[in-house]
């Protein structure tokens, strides 16, 4: 996994100060992709108030950009005050960018972000009928299962060693600078 350009666009860990990016990404999102994301139905609010609260939360998310824009992210969440030996991932696409691959991209850079901050169980939830996530999942040897209708996948990621903490580091420092980037084209647009 690296940073390199695919699909016309790059994917790199979005930054704290790039909160408006992923609200919007969020808010592109057709009502069927929101229901896919969240389980249910969410408005514009919820939106909002949730990716201005996602960074606070000590969430780590890898996105796609296209254009300076994020088309598809994926959310790395602990499920306590610290990370501890288990997380959550969350995932969404925007419904152009979806079936290339760039989920199952995002999939690999999260269980590797997971892998590194010794989390021992990484879990997706996702509705019965979201065969898309399932099939990803599956690339990474989730184990599946059915609860109270969604589908629950477990991945067990190996330890951190040397190799995979620096691909992330490298990872971080050239998606630093494409951030930098990526800032200076907003700016000259802007102008």
């Amino acid at each position: 996994m690296s940073d390199h350009q695919i699909w016309g666009g790059a994917i790199r860990k979005l930054w704290p100060t790039e909160g408006d990016k992923f609200r919007d990404h969020l808010l592109r999102l057709d009502a069927e992709s929101r229901r896919m994301r969240f389980a249910h139905a969410v408005s514009d609010a919820f939106i909002v108030d949730y990716a201005s609260r996602v960074h606070h939360m000590g969430s780590i998310i890898y996105c796609f950009l296209d254009g300076g824009d994020v088309r598809a992210a994926a959310e790395l969440r602990k499920l306590s005050a610290v990370w501890g030996e288990e997380a959550e991932a969350a995932f969404s696409v925007e419904r152009p960018w979806q079936d290339k691959g760039i989920g199952t991209e995002l999939m690999g850079r999260v269980i590797r972000a997971a892998r590194n901050r010794g989390i021992k169980r990484l879990y997706l939830s996702c509705l019965a009928e979201n065969g898309k996530m399932q099939a990803i999942a599956r690339k990474y040897d989730a184990a599946l299962r059915f609860e109270y209708g969604d589908v629950i996948g477990e991945i067990v990621p190996n330890g951190p060693d040397y190799f995979s903490i620096l691909a992330e580091e490298m990872d971080d420092r050239m998606g630093l600078m494409m951030a930098v980037l990526d800032l200076q084209n907003w700016r000259v647009k802007a102008a």
